[in-house]
């Protein structure tokens, strides 16, 4: 997830112009999804998701970056969460609007789960996981720009959770990605 330094992942208005991407972050972010058995989303992302990456890869000029995640979103399973969009029969989709704690576990439990269940943009489902606790990891690409005000990852909502740091790295737009763990309680 893209953060200001001040810790929001949009403007006011939903503004991602000041979000700084460029080849080598999509590389970095490129091998780090592959690896991903799921994508996860808000219905608003998931709109716009769908709205692009279906065919961004026939689009003439098509970038490497384009190609690339096109080929991963059309074959990843993607889930999304929304009261609005329940019953809805996608390909590849599954929307979770009702008991979602116990939905996503079941998905993380499965044996064909292997890796990551991603979850792109999409603040208002970030912080309902966050109040359930199900977030496992924050994987945060943060943007050296001060917004001010705008959309808040955190919210205040959230209990604490205390993190462990498990890489950084810095590129050379000026973004650094921080990759932390949810550190679980002892029993």
């Amino acid at each position: 997830m893209h953060i200001s330094l001040d810790g929001f992942v949009a403007g006011p208005n939903g503004e991602m112009n000041w979000i700084k991407v460029d080849e080598e972050l999509f590389a970095h972010v490129g091998k780090r999804i592959s690896q991903g058995d799921a994508a996860m989303y808000g219905r608003v992302t998931y709109e716009m998701m769908e709205g692009y990456w279906p065919t961004a890869a026939d689009q003439p000029g098509a970038s490497t970056h384009d190609i690339e995640h096109s080929k991963w979103y059309k074959d990843v399973l993607k889930i999304v969460l929304s009261t609005s969009m329940k019953d809805l029969e996608l390909p590849n989709t599954e929307i979770i609007s009702e008991d979602i704690s116990q939905r996503i576990n079941a998905i993380k439990q499965s044996s064909d789960s292997k890796e990551d269940i991603l979850l792109f943009g999409s603040p208002t489902a970030m912080h309902s996981l966050m109040q359930s606790g199900l977030i496992d990891g924050y994987w945060l690409f943060v943007n050296p720009v001060i917004l001010g005000k705008g959309i808040p990852l955190f919210n205040g909502k959230q209990a604490q959770v205390n993190l462990k740091l498990i890489s950084s790295q810095q590129f050379t737009n000026g973004v650094t990605e921080l990759n932390y763990i949810v550190e679980k309680e002892s029993a």
